[in-house]
């Protein structure tokens, strides 16, 4: 089975004391079957530009830009015209509307599925 991390898993981690059962179930999972999205890096810039300049956010610009992408390599899931298809239909059949970027992320874990 594989996993698309998602951006508040991600999160949880870089706080001071993350949650113990979310750093259980992650490290009770092979790094191979653990993928992200480019649209989860985009959340986290966001996140950290919205920083005030200091250490906190120096480094985690590092783990964005340096740690995830290398502990991800080959596990980077992109935004492409399978990932959109999917999105279309996705949108087209709800009944309600959905968050852009959370039914994005729906899409890229049911194409990659």
């Amino acid at each position: 089975m594989s996993y698309l991390v998602d951006t508040n898993v991600l999160s949880e981690l870089r706080r001071r004391k993350p949650d113990a059962d979310v750093v259980r179930w992650l490290e009770g999972r092979p790094a191979t079957t653990l993928y992200l999205s480019v649209l989860t890096l985009g959340e986290l810039r966001k996140g950290i530009e919205m920083l005030p300049e200091g250490t906190r956010k120096r480094r985690l610009l590092d783990w964005l830009e340096v740690d995830l992408p290398g502990f991800f390599t080959g596990r980077l899931l992109p935004i492409d015209a399978q990932v959109a298809d999917r999105w279309g239909h996705l949108v087209a059949q709800a009944d309600r509307p959905l968050p852009a970027i959370d039914s994005l992320l729906a899409a890229t874990a049911l194409t990659h599925a």
